[in-house]
């Protein structure tokens, strides 16, 4: 049976990181991980790691009685890709192929990732733009997306990151936005994606935005409202941003396009792409 137990410390991190910007209080910190490591004890190990990472959450919100621990971190990304915007738009427009480096922008976005205690900066944004429009991609899929988005009038693009947003926005933009309906978090987890993100970036005037229903890191859709449900099941087109989606879709029923960057060896063991890959592929 395939466990995940090499994502505890990954868990910690989160707890700390979260209890942290819930808090400066060092006994709030303890308390917090003090929790995270009773829950972690009693957990099935054999989850994915979002419906365990979806828990660990609901204790971190528990202990330190805020809803969004991660609300000024995600205000702070959303500006700053913002105030990039302008450019990146430029350097689509201009480009021999703007729907690859739209493409390769959206994942470029996807390095926004709190993640196991991670965090990111201004350079480490700029250095994945760079890495993302230079390097190969991995998993064969951006001709079979481009043909898919072609063929396509209603198309499910599922969002992962704030901050990242602003990067989905750019190919939304280039796939038409009246084809798209973005789906977000239900509520806040992490530094995911919620309404109020799709808002702060444009994209509630621009798409119809429809949230999860789940305050879970990905997307497990036994736990999404029905209308996302029924939507996943009916779109002529699913694309997903990040690894908590391909962890919790991979298995889906029906194919999806993944966009991401591989962030982790437990993930790069598992698809065989090398660590920090840029990839688009089909499963």
């Amino acid at each position: 049976m395939k466990t995940y137990t090499e994502c505890i410390p990954c868990f910690l991190g989160q707890a700390l990181q979260a209890s942290r910007f819930a808090s400066d209080d060092p006994s709030v910190h303890e308390r917090v991980l003090r929790e995270v490591a009773r829950a972690v004890s009693t957990m099935d190990m054999s989850r994915t790691p979002p419906e365990m990472g979806q828990l660990i959450h609901r204790v971190i919100r528990e202990e330190t009685g805020i809803d969004d621990p991660y609300a000024a971190v995600k205000r702070q990304f959303n500006d700053l890709v913002l105030e990039l915007y302008p450019d990146l738009k430029e350097r689509v427009s201009s480009a021999d192929d703007p729907f690859e480096v739209a493409v390769r922008l959206a994942i470029a976005g996807n390095i926004i990732d709190f993640g196991g205690g991670r965090s990111a900066d201004a350079a480490d944004v700029e250095r994945s733009i760079e890495e993302s429009l230079r390097e190969p991609l991995s998993g064969g899929g951006l001709e079979l997306l481009r043909s898919a988005v072609d063929k396509s009038s209603d198309i499910l693009y599922i969002a992962d990151n704030a901050g990242e947003i602003v990067f989905d926005r750019i190919l939304i933009e280039e796939l038409s936005p009246e084809k798209i309906t973005l789906v977000v978090r239900g509520r806040p987890v992490l530094n995911d994606v919620t309404v109020e993100d799709a808002r702060a970036v444009g994209l509630l005037d621009m798409v119809d935005v429809l949230p999860n229903g789940s305050d879970a890191p990905g997307t497990i859709l036994d736990d999404c409202s029905e209308a996302v449900r029924t939507r996943f099941a009916k779109a002529d087109l699913v694309i997903a941003k990040g690894q908590g989606n391909f962890e919790t879709l991979s298995g889906a029923a029906r194919p999806v396009f993944f966009l991401l960057r591989v962030k982790c060896e437990v993930l790069a063991r598992e698809t065989g792409y090398e660590l920090g890959s840029v990839v688009v592929a089909k499963i």
